[in-house]
């Protein structure tokens, strides 16, 4: 349930190993089974490990828990953090935490920045490589997904005190820009004199046309993949017109990024270029390397196709040209190097589509395979699945197209400001247009976000504006108005700072478990960092949001008696400090006004 100072859950497993020796004489490892309790009449933990001593023992379980209680009991360490445990059904122990003890927890995390939560003892580098679209294509709703999973989960390992290199692996190299370089030469001359003579909205038709062109013209075709060589080789006017096509694309990525708050580090495939060949070299060392049919490939282990032969990864094609698949084990290679030819990274977690997984399953066995991982590094696919629309089919606009991202994002903001009207025509309130756009800018984003993160990003989920905007349910302006909740409680009166001075007093039942909820943020943080699933942390939030909000209906905060007071304040503020720091993990501001 929680972890206090280095690991509550330690200290009671200590206390319980001491509390019954005779099973180590008896030479058996006692392991106290402790998990959080399943319901709160449970208390705060519970302990199973009696049930599986029964038979090595020769004693009925519930005889093996009483003689644990009794010692328990007798330990002054183990009673100063616990009431006196008790033993449920067969033989489980139930343990409830002193109440003095979680008071004076929810007192040292006021004023906490970390809230609990500790930094990393050994840090260690990490590499997040996420959104990654390609270049002379706008971003779509299917970066969505890789862009704000990534970001959330690098602001989770950077919190813990681990250094992140945000990577954003564009797509800025390959066959296709001999394929728009022609035409860009051909169509658009000036563009190669002249800046900004193409802007991305000109580059997407500009693409399309240039595909039409490849596909049904040879002589095209040819001069694209002469063009290929051209930029491969190095030719000034080449590498010119593949700079201005990837610095039109960058600019107008960049707005997207600014506009959802992330930040990124762009390195392209075209970076690992030069690595190539030492990959090829590498496998060759190795003996992993076998040419078959003219092509070098890595033969999987454990994967075979339909012919029950392996199945190999082509890292160098028969013309001597690589792949995605060599560019992938470069960046692998560079990632877990040292430097100054490498990152010196000790975890590498790639977010992608679900539809990769194959693609990064084979591709992480040849890195392991080669050696190129240290030990104890970790190498890691993160997949997400498909948005939907409400049908239940892939997310496209009415002509069928792909929606882009930027107008996804002007519909959520415009959709959040017509709420917003109409909510404060509703309650006959009056604000200014600054504020009607920075609220309606903030919850539309947020819930954009937010409805992504709540959902497990293994599963496809079904994008939703009605849903994701509404102020009840699992949304972002649901948790967004219980800080705005705590903020009205500080405008009318309540001195949320002065909150933290004096012993912390609870009564009510609601307090309780407002208390025991605040003290679960850092094991869900850690969760999060471990598991990688930004749906836990979201989880958390609500059921907090929850909890807050039926405790705010059914105990006075303003209106209690002095002696009340301050501790209720409190908790108030730990709430709204909790919820901001939350919800900035997932990249989401707050409000103080909706």
């Amino acid at each position: 349930m929680l972890r206090i100072a280095h690991s509550l859950e330690n200290q009671l497993r200590d206390a319980m190993q001491r509390a019954f020796p005779e099973a180590a004489a008896a030479g058996q490892a006692f392991d106290p089974q402790l998990a959080p309790a399943s319901k709160p009449e449970f208390g705060d933990f519970q302990a199973n490990g009696a049930l599986p001593l029964a038979k090595p023992l020769g004693q009925p379980p519930r005889k093996i828990a009483e003689a644990v209680v009794e010692q328990l009991k007798a330990d002054a360490a183990f009673m100063a953090l616990c009431q006196e445990p008790q033993i449920a059904g067969p033989g489980f122990i139930n343990i409830t935490l002193q109440p003095e003890r979680l008071a004076a927890e929810v007192q040292q995390r006021l004023g906490d920045p970390r809230l609990g939560v500790p930094a990393v003892e050994q840090a260690a580098p990490v590499v997040v490589d996420f959104s990654s679209p390609n270049i002379a294509k706008e971003m779509h709703v299917g970066h969505l997904r890789s862009t704000i999973i990534g970001d959330s989960l690098a602001r989770v390992l950077e919190f813990r005190g681990h250094p992140v290199l945000r990577l954003n692996h564009v797509g800025d190299w390959g066959t296709q820009f001999g394929m728009l370089i022609t035409h860009l030469k051909q169509v658009a001359p000036e563009a190669l004199e002249t800046a900004d003579a193409v802007d991305l909205g000109d580059l997407v038709a500009f693409y399309r046309e240039a595909k039409k062109r490849f596909d049904e013209d040879e002589a095209f075709q040819t001069t694209s993949r002469e063009e290929v060589v051209k930029l491969q080789g190095g030719d000034p006017v080449s590498l010119k017109a593949w700079g201005l096509l990837c610095d039109q694309s960058r600019r107008e990525f960049q707005k997207i990024y600014d506009r959802l708050d992330i930040r990124l580090s762009e390195r392209g495939e075209s970076f690992y270029n030069p690595y190539l060949e030492g990959v090829v070299r590498d496998l060759e060392a190795t003996g992993l390397l076998v040419v078959d049919d003219g092509a070098g490939c890595v033969f999987l282990e454990g994967v075979s196709g339909k012919d029950g032969k392996p199945l190999p990864v082509i890292v160098q094609k028969s013309d001597g040209g690589f792949n995605y698949a060599t560019t992938d084990l470069a960046a692998i290679r560079y990632r877990f190097g040292s430097a100054p030819d490498g990152d010196g990274a000790r975890r590498v977690v790639y977010v992608t589509d679900a539809g990769q997984a194959n693609h990064f399953a084979g591709v992480f066995q040849v890195a392991r395979r080669a050696g190129w991982l240290p030990e104890g590094a970790r190498l890691e696919h993160v997949p997400f699945g498909l948005v939907q629309g409400e049908d239940g089919k892939k997310l496209k606009t009415r002509a069928g197209d792909t929606v882009r991202l930027r107008d996804l994002l002007d519909e959520a903001v415009e959709r959040s400001e017509a709420d917003l009207r109409r909510r404060l025509e509703e309650e006959d309130r009056s604000e200014d247009e600054p504020f009607i756009e920075h609220v309606a800018t903030t919850v539309g984003l947020a819930a954009v976000k937010y409805a992504d993160l709540s959902q497990n990003r293994i599963t496809n989920y079904q994008f939703s504006f009605d849903r994701m905007l509404a102020l009840q349910g699992n949304t972002a302006p649901y948790l967004l108005y219980a800080v705005v909740r705590i903020a009205g409680i500080a405008r009318k009166g309540g001195d949320l700072d002065a909150a933290a001075t004096g012993a912390l007093q609870f009564s009510e039942p609601q307090e309780w478990a407002l208390v025991r909820e605040l003290l679960k943020f850092d094991a869900v943080v850690a969760e999060v960092e471990e598991e990688l699933l930004p749906n836990r942390l979201c989880t958390y939030l609500f059921e907090l949001s929850q909890v807050f909000n039926r405790f705010y209906d059914q105990v006075p905060v303003l209106k209690a008696e002095p002696d009340a007071l301050p501790s209720r304040l409190a908790l108030c503020r730990l709430t709204a400090d909790t919820l901001k720091l939350g919800l900035g993990l997932l990249g989401i501001p707050t409000l103080d006004r909706m």
